[in-house]
């Protein structure tokens, strides 16, 4: 079930019927649902957290939601409505303000964050060399980011790197390849780091990890 028919539940419900699900989709706007022409989809028009418009669309049956419109309080709201009203077990809400994921999170709403993923997104294409958080855990305590090896880094063993535990060294991307790190693991130029970091930790390790000669620190 998908809550919202703009170009993100639009997006949704075609990937999902791809892959073979039902999907029913809610929106204000009846309009709204020109974006599934040509798509199986059940269209529901209504209020998402109105809970007579979540049976309409068969909320008792859904395996998931997820609540795409563009505000975050309806989102929150329609998130919760399926999981503590209806025992959906699988929800999760968009927000575009950051600063509410993790007080969402620990309702046990997982959130998607548009405006932080736009954002990593846009900065891996324009500057390739800069770190990206690809996740966040409910706590919003850990996360792990994408980094790419700085020459402060290269010939740094596992061992150093990891040294006050408070990095794990999760993967490494190297010639192609997405390799586990291994003991005898040591950074190499063109290296790609995937890393566990505590959230407090990331800016400092940044700091700690350039040198003058690293491309992060141009502007």
């Amino acid at each position: 079930m998908i809550v919202g028919c703009g170009r993100v539940g639009a997006g949704l419900a075609g990937r999902l019927l791809t892959l073979g699900h039902s999907v029913a989709v809610i929106d204000t706007n009846r309009l709204a649902f020109r974006r599934l022409a040509g798509l199986d989809a059940q269209q529901v028009e209504g209020i998402g957290y109105d809970r007579a418009t979540l049976r309409a669309a068969g909320v008792e049956r859904a395996v998931a939601l997820a609540a795409v419109t563009n505000g975050d309080n309806s989102n929150i709201v329609v998130a919760r409505t399926g999981r503590e009203a209806f025992g959906v077990a699988r929800v999760f809400a968009r927000i575009y303000d950051m600063r509410r994921a993790a007080v969402y999170e620990r309702l046990g709403i997982p959130t998607v964050a548009s405006a932080r993923l736009t954002i990593d997104m846009s900065m891996r294409q324009l500057r390739p060399d800069v770190e990206a958080v690809r996740w966040v855990d409910p706590g919003a305590g850990v996360c792990l980011v994408e980094r790419p090896a700085s020459r402060a880094l290269i010939g740094t063993s596992l061992s150093d790197l990891e040294a006050g535990g408070t990095v794990r060294l999760a993967a490494v991307r190297r010639l192609g390849v997405s390799i586990l790190p291994m003991p005898e693991l040591v950074v190499q130029e063109g290296d790609l780091l995937y890393l566990m970091v505590a959230n407090e930790r990331v800016e400092q390790l940044q700091a700690e990890w350039a040198d003058a000669s690293d491309p992060k620190g141009t502007s």
